[in-house]
C-alpha cells in the first residue's frame, strides 16, 4: 500500500506543478538563484577584511 501512496502523491505533484507552471507566471528559480550568487560573490569581493601577512606582524 506504501508504493501506490507514494506514486499517487508524486503523480499529484508534478500534475500540480505543471497545472501551475503553465497557467501563472512562475520566476525563473534557476535564474534568481544565481543572480543571489553573484550578488553574494560580489559583496564578499567588496566588504572583506584584507588578510595579514608576515611582514605586517
Amino acid at each position: 500500500m506504501g508504493i501506490i501512496r507514494s506514486a499517487f502523491k508524486l503523480t499529484a505533484g508534478t500534475m500540480f506543478g505543471v497545472y501551475v507552471a503553465q497557467n501563472y507566471d512562475v520566476p525563473n528559480i534557476k535564474k534568481l538563484i544565481n543572480t543571489g550568487i553573484v550578488f553574494a560573490k560580489h559583496l564578499e569581493e567588496n566588504y572583506r577584511k584584507p588578510k595579514k601577512t608576515d611582514e605586517d606582524n
